[in-house]
């Protein structure tokens, strides 16, 4: 979010467009000049010497710093970026017309300076990928400055496995006073610790989502991505049913073959049910020794409508759902490894001010006598007591 300290240095200097002048930083430190169309740029940077290195200073008069007198409504434009976004990457596109000729877009690992690049950007993107883009709120955050947070989830389709690469973030829009148009638009991933461009560490994140994972085309319980840091995500699940019955340790399979054999027909109305991934392993308790294992049931089924198990062991449940944080891992799961991967996730939600509830769950999307270990995918998730976007 954009602040009005206009203290703050950058390290190096930036040409800016004329209509439109912000200092790109993170949205919690970002200074908006609030679009100084006639004031010239040397007016606006003056070289300051330190001991180390030379740094460039923001420097202007109480006097300058009053924004320009418009008639520019930042909640019809928050309104309008609703809709308009959620065109982004479908056949009608966004609405060019609300952009500036010379509008800025800069992410971690792009940049361009006119409204034809900014348009070619979002064109290689649908060419490359299959992007799905969401949209979790729009709001004017400065004088002449509107914030919007979203997730990305886009699969890269020139790769035969075809990997899923998922970005969250803010994006930072800057308003032209004169006419009202979008004059900038700078990206801020949740995943890095500096979103400078050009970032090595963003270029890093990129390829490293392209590693090969092995999931079964089997449905999954559906969930949206709300955050995506560079150790976790936060998810918000749909309620799913389960079958359950007790197992022994989180990496285990006992007790796999009877929830298996209830969906095989192994119930009162020897029903076959379709399987699904992941399977799932639950500890409930502190120690995490108290374990059940579980298939997910489609989505289509309702508790009240499935048979009845034919094992008292076994029985049949909703999942409410809710937010949970995950982390992904290939590789064979081993309770060594689960228990560890589950204290990296915990450590990593506390330090960040989230509240974990008790126990985990790992899940195995993979057969593991089909699967090689090296591109197995599993999960250990955590469900949250509560988490705020804002």
């Amino acid at each position: 979010m954009a602040t009005s300290n206009l203290s703050h240095q950058i390290s190096q200097p930036f040409h800016f467009p004329t209509a439109c002048t912000t200092i790109f930083r993170s949205p919690s430190s970002a200074v908006n000049l609030h679009h100084y169309p006639s004031l010239p740029l040397h007016k606006l940077c003056v070289r300051a010497k330190t001991k180390k290195h030379t740094k460039w200073a923001i420097k202007l008069s109480s006097v300058e710093q009053s924004p320009p007198k418009s008639n520019v409504n930042l909640e019809q434009l928050a309104a309008f970026l609703y809709d308009d976004l959620s065109h982004l990457f479908d056949d009608k596109g966004i609405d060019k017309s609300a952009y500036d000729e010379r509008v800025f877009f800069r992410d971690p690992i792009t940049k361009h300076d006119n409204l034809s690049g900014y348009l070619f950007n979002i064109s290689l993107l649908k060419t490359l990928f299959t992007p799905q883009f969401h949209l979790h709120w729009v709001k004017p955050t400065g004088a002449y400055e509107i914030t919007t947070r979203w997730t990305m989830v886009m699969k890269f389709m020139l790769l035969p496995w075809k990997p899923e690469l998922v970005f969250t973030g803010t994006s930072v829009m800057g308003v032209n006073p004169e006419n009202g148009k979008f004059c900038s638009h700078v990206d801020f991933w949740d995943s890095l610790k500096k979103n400078d461009y050009f970032s090595v560490e963003g270029l890093w994140d990129v390829f490293r989502q392209l590693r090969i994972y092995k999931t079964p085309e089997l449905e999954s319980p559906k969930y949206q991505i709300l955050k995506r840091t560079a150790n976790y995500e936060v998810r918000q699940y749909d309620p799913f049913v389960v079958v359950e019955t007790n197992g022994d340790k989180l990496s285990g399979n006992t007790g796999f073959n009877d929830v298996a054999g209830y969906i095989f027909g192994k119930n009162s109305t020897t029903e076959k049910i379709p399987m699904t991934t992941p399977v799932f392993t639950q500890a409930v308790d502190p120690d995490l020794s108290k374990v059940s294992i579980q298939i997910v049931l489609p989505s289509d089924k309702e508790t009240k409508s499935l048979p009845n198990p034919n094992q008292e062991t076994v029985s049949v449940r909703k999942v409410e759902g809710g937010i949970a944080a995950v982390i992904k891992f290939s590789g064979k799961p081993t309770e060594d490894v689960v228990l560890e991967k589950e204290k990296i996730l915990r450590s990593n939600i506390i330090k960040n001010g989230l509240k974990p509830k008790t126990g985990c769950l790992l899940a195995r999307y993979n057969d593991p006598g089909r699967t090689w270990n090296f591109i197995m995918r599993n999960e250990v998730l955590i469900w949250l007591d509560d988490f705020s976007l804002e």
